[in-house]
């Protein structure tokens, strides 16, 4: 299994700024999911092993950036211009580029993002 470990959640103003961090044991194709309660697990971006191809949820794109770092095997979610509907645990998975959950193999522990107004 893949051992991911994530940071950077924490409370933001709407229309501030976030980075997440996802450390992973290998380099693999990597994406980011968020649950928000009472909501499903939802598909927000997702990056190839190397960061050349990246994919986004449409009401993501344009505000929210992912991006890696192979040497350290390292994946980041730039988060910018946030809106309160963009609350929830933010979770990183590996092991594939696409929108199904089911396609990932290891999950991370989740970090809390709130926004407020």
């Amino acid at each position: 299994q893949v051992q991911l470990v994530e940071s950077g959640g924490g409370l933001v103003q709407a229309g501030g700024s976030l980075r997440l961090s996802c450390a992973a044991s290998g380099r693999y194709p990597m994406g980011w999911f968020r649950q928000a309660p009472g909501k499903e697990r939802e598909f927000v971006a997702a990056i190839n092993w190397n960061g050349v191809r990246t994919n986004y949820a449409d009401f993501v794109k344009g505000r929210f950036t992912i991006s890696r770092d192979t040497a350290k095997n390292t994946v980041y979610l730039q988060m910018n211009s946030l809106k309160r509907e963009d609350s929830a645990v933010y979770y990183c998975a590996a092991g594939s580029f696409y929108s199904d959950p089911s396609a990932y193999d290891s999950w991370g522990q989740g970090t809390q993002v709130t926004v407020s107004s």
